[in-house]
């Protein structure tokens, strides 16, 4: 694997003074201070937690590299961490991922699935008419009997089910796309966090505070306050709207962030035994007619392990019940459709609840039915010498890491300029 190379503040101290600090080391923090960095500029990277990468996290179980967020390199011709890869010994596969297969047809039948893809359809060519409600829910024929798979769906792709999500916000994202997805097979997490390889970085120091009263700014960290001529702030829209961090002034951007709030998206991964009649990266979904289940990458890689993804409403369930419940219910559904043998097969190494992960509180953002425009104006500065950004900022990336890059990059240069 490539190696990263980060360098960090020692945890006793960290530096008082910077040109620019960029708050946050997740894919938009990386982005800002690499483009800043290579420009010559003074740069700081305040990570609240003790790591990089945010929400792409990549960890390694059993020998796998196993990423607990964000997996797949979407719109990958236009995906500038392709390129990044590439250039930094990485692993591009090029595999085309299998969503919408079901290995054998196990519990969703030839049939089924033709009329489940139909309601899917009619659905995405109903979103080119926003009802006057922008919410995707009422495009959904009452009578419906794929209403649940709809959800279903809507929690893997937006986080929420179709009652909170904006029908213009969806359009937005399906109109940026390219339907082209690959992966990092060292893991996206590994990827993002060895972008910002050398450069100055203070971990575990989270801000508090940022008062721009002054010529300079005043960064607020309980490690101290550090001065700045510009900042770029690039936290989830979870962690603004919670006040965590005070921005005097900023009203307007706090309240954008709370109309672009984070839903859930979480992984389990399960070693395999004895799985080689498996496709590489087949797939199953667990429960066509229900919202709360999870979709199933098999031998992903042709890697000994199956990754779970619950979004929507069933990682909003399942994050109840901590990692042990969503593992047993995860054993549950691959067990039903599998066959009970298959029980001890699987062993649960490793799994995310980003609704309980400190300093980022959720998943990714989404806009709530009416708000679409609270992206143009979290990104739009009322301070020039504090710009924001990361997915939620981007009008038709969010929600994808090279969304979240892209942000980063646009404001460094912003500053730059």
């Amino acid at each position: 694997m490539p190696a990263l190379g980060i360098a960090a503040e020692p945890c006793g101290g960290v530096r008082h003074e910077a040109d620019i600090v960029v708050i946050g080391g997740g894919a938009a923090g990386a982005g800002a201070m690499r483009t800043l960095a290579d420009a010559g500029r003074d740069v700081l990277l305040l990570e609240a937690g003790d790591r990089l990468g945010g929400r792409a996290h990549t960890v390694h179980v059993a020998g796998l590299p196993l990423d607990l967020g964000a997996g797949w390199l979407h719109s990958a011709p236009k995906n500038p961490w392709v390129a990044i890869a590439e250039a930094r010994g990485f692993t591009v596969d090029r595999s085309r991922p299998r969503w919408g297969e079901q290995w054998r047809a196990l519990g969703f039948s030839p049939e089924e699935q033709n009329a489940a893809w139909s309601a899917f359809a009619a659905f995405m060519e109903a979103m080119r008419t926003p009802p006057s409600s922008d919410r995707a829910t009422d495009l959904i024929p009452v009578d419906s009997e794929w209403s649940p798979y709809l959800d279903a769906l809507s929690g893997f792709i937006n986080g929420v089910p179709m009652r909170e999500m904006s029908v213009t916000d969806w359009l937005a994202y399906d109109e940026a796309s390219v339907n082209t997805d690959w992966r990092v097979a060292e893991g996206y997490g590994a990827l993002v966090a060895s972008h910002a390889a050398g450069l100055p970085i203070a971990l575990a120091t989270p801000v508090t505070g940022i008062d721009g009263s002054g010529k300079q700014l005043r960064i607020e960290t309980p490690r101290g306050a550090i001065g700045a001529n510009a900042a770029i702030v690039t936290v989830s829209t979870n962690v603004l709207a919670s006040g965590a961090i005070r921005l005097p002034g900023h009203d307007a951007i706090l309240h954008a962030a709370s109309e672009l709030p984070l839903g859930l998206a979480d992984k389990l991964f399960f070693t395999l035994d004895d799985g080689e009649e498996i496709d590489a990266n087949a797939h199953l979904l667990g429960n066509p007619r229900s919202a709360t289940t999870g979709t199933y990458t098999l031998r992903a890689f042709g890697r000994p392990v199956v990754e779970c993804m619950l979004g929507g409403e069933g990682a909003r369930a399942l994050e109840r019940e901590g990692l042990d419940g969503a593992a047993a219910f995860a054993l549950g559904e691959l067990c039903g459709l599998l066959g009970s043998n298959w029980r001890r097969k699987l062993r649960f190494v490793a799994g995310s609840a980003w609704g309980r992960a400190d300093h980022i509180l959720g998943g990714y953002s989404h806009a709530l039915p009416g708000k679409a425009d609270a992206r143009h104006v979290l990104s739009t500065p009322i301070d020039p010498r504090i710009r924001f950004a990361g997915e939620a900022c981007s009008h038709g990336e969010f929600s994808t890491v090279h969304g979240a890059y892209n942000t980063g990059v646009a404001a460094a240069q912003a500053l730059l300029g």
